[in-house]
């Protein structure tokens, strides 16, 4: 499997999944149309299925154009968006098969950002739209904090620590600054940062990550430690401070950062 990443927009990104054996594709998120079509073009294969991780705009604002030159495409998403993305022909649900060629993938269910959100997990490969960032998480338009405080823990439950994390936008090192608010004692997380400033000033994208890398600098997964509990506790004077309660609150306090 072969894997392009994408640059779209302003600072979101697609993937072009390629499966070598059977020259077929195709594209998680097509946020913008044109570097989808001139990467399909650019690498001689056949684009046979669109995986929407969520039916926002950003993410599939190139669906349309795509739908026009190539009518045949499977478009996958969530049965809940299923009169949200434009062209929907292929629902799914948790667990759900997807394959492009001779490679399988699973859709994983992660309500939290929106309701219909979801992973696409190809091997070690995690696809995870706005679930998951380098460094955090997708703000919570449709769900909720218990939801999308499940959803993440649940991939690092499930999965190996050295599944690389493919993720929608491109906020890394803000993320990190934020990182670094909350778990200032973070040493893994001040190494990150330095190395993602040294990545973005070469033009360099930060995606993929990994779940390992995640674990230890990602504020949202990281939400019974003592520094991070310290600093909940000092904004949010009175709360719980169980995990649910300090991602609740990390959340409201990122929304503003």
């Amino acid at each position: 499997m072969k894997i392009i990443t994408l640059p779209c927009s302003f600072d979101n990104y697609s993937y072009l999944i390629i499966c070598e054996e059977t020259g077929t594709a195709a594209v998680v998120d097509p946020a913008e149309y044109y570097p989808v079509s001139c990467a399909v073009a650019s690498a001689g294969v056949q684009l046979r299925a669109v995986y929407c991780t969520h039916h926002h705009a950003d993410h599939i604002g190139g669906l349309d154009d795509l739908r026009e030159e190539f009518p045949d495409l499977d478009i996958y998403g969530h049965q809940v968006d299923r009169r949200r993305i434009p062209g929907f022909n292929s629902p799914l649900t948790d667990g759900g098969t997807v394959r492009i060629g001779r490679i399988t993938g699973q859709a994983i269910h992660t309500p939290g950002h929106t309701s219909g959100s979801i992973c696409y997990l190809f091997g070690t490969d995690l696809f995870t739209g706005d679930t998951l960032f380098g460094a955090g998480c997708g703000r919570l338009f449709e769900g909720t904090p218990q939801q999308m405080h499940e959803a993440l823990n649940s991939l690092v439950r499930n999965l190996p620590p050295a599944t690389k994390v493919y993720f929608g936008h491109e906020y890394t090192a803000h993320n990190l600054k934020f990182a670094r608010f909350v778990e200032p004692g973070n040493k893994a997380g001040e190494a990150r940062r330095e190395l993602v400033e040294e990545q973005r000033a070469r033009g360099q994208a930060t995606t993929p990550s990994t779940l390992a890398a995640e674990v230890a600098t990602n504020p949202f997964l990281r939400c019974g430690e003592e520094e991070i509990i310290r600093t909940v506790a000092e904004k949010f004077f009175g709360e719980d401070l169980d995990p649910l309660s300090v991602f609740a609150a990390l959340r409201r306090l990122k929304d503003v950062f």
